[in-house]
């Protein structure tokens, strides 16, 4: 296969898979671009967040000394930073995008054409275009990445963390219960899940999710989220036998499939930008070889 041949499949490549993931986009298609913080109150959008007005809030209650700094650490300077990441993936997921789209259906035309037999004594500059595309393709989209898969395992919207069964707690003791999902003191954001959590089932409309679990053993998760500690007491939590609940189940399941459609999003366009970036290296480099020798093409 000649090298010309090679440098227009890149440039397909690349061409085919931003449209794919310009369709799927969880920025692009509105699927995630607010944010509704339940430990600061902080709601923004992606595209207009006012990032240095958090970073001031942040720098006002650091200053004040009323709060602790591991309280700071997991309120006010993860939302600060937060709101920085999303911005960025927002931001990086419509630039390289937009220049993908640009930069396959150029070299694509380009390459086609040479493979007409057309336009010949332009190989060498059609080398040096695909040379530098395909490094300025790359670049963005491998910055896209690191912003997608940042926000995708560490961000996510405001809800609580369970496992596979529903439940969230479990009883150690009489009146005496430990959350699965606590981390260590003022650290809040262990009990929420990520974006890369809403792809498994108890998060998801299940038809049998919760069906056989006494309704007595059912509540609100935000038991553990709204203690610093790491296990709930003085409470005692039985079933309709009067029997003490073993586990602490959620309230209620999913009746739609959203969360996972959100996840699947978030995973689908990040392995596929690793794909374009592939392919952009794919045409900086074959574009480079046609460069130093056109007749390859």
């Amino acid at each position: 296969m000649g090298k010309g041949l090679l440098f227009f499949c890149c440039a397909c490549c690349i061409l085919v898979l931003t449209i794919i993931n310009l369709s799927i986009g969880p920025v692009i298609t509105g699927r995630a671009s607010y944010t509704n913080d339940p430990v600061t109150n902080q709601y923004y959008s992606w595209a207009t967040a006012n990032c240095k007005m958090l970073s001031d809030l942040y720098d006002t209650q650091k200053e004040a000394k009323i709060l602790s700094d591991e309280y700071l650490k997991y309120s006010y300077k993860w939302i600060m930073t937060q709101c920085k990441r999303e911005k960025g993936m927002h931001d990086m997921e419509y630039t390289s995008f937009i220049f993908d789209i640009v930069i396959g259906f150029v070299c694509g035309l380009i390459g086609l054409l040479h493979l007409f037999d057309l336009k010949k004594d332009f190989v060498s500059n059609t080398g040096l275009i695909g040379l530098g595309c395909g490094v300025v393709g790359f670049v963005l989209t491998f910055v896209y990445v690191i912003f997608n898969g940042i926000v995708y395992t560490t961000y996510g919207p405001d809800i609580l963390k369970r496992d596979g069964d529903g439940a969230f707690a479990e009883r150690v003791g009489e009146n005496r219960y430990e959350c699965f999902y606590f981390d260590k003191v003022d650290n809040i954001r262990s009990y929420y899940a990520t974006y890369s959590d809403l792809i498994k089932k108890q998060y998801n409309y299940d038809k049998d999710f919760l069906k056989d679990v006494d309704i007595g053993c059912k509540k609100s998760p935000s038991l553990c989220s709204s203690s610093t500690k790491d296990f709930l007491t003085g409470n005692r939590y039985v079933d309709s036998n009067n029997k003490e609940c073993q586990y602490l189940y959620i309230q209620s399941g999913e009746t739609e499939i959203r969360n996972k459609d959100i996840s699947d999003r978030f995973l689908t366009t990040l392995i596929l930008s690793l794909f374009v970036c592939l392919a952009n290296i794919g045409l900086a480099l074959f574009g480079f070889l046609l460069f130093r020798n056109p007749s390859d093409f």
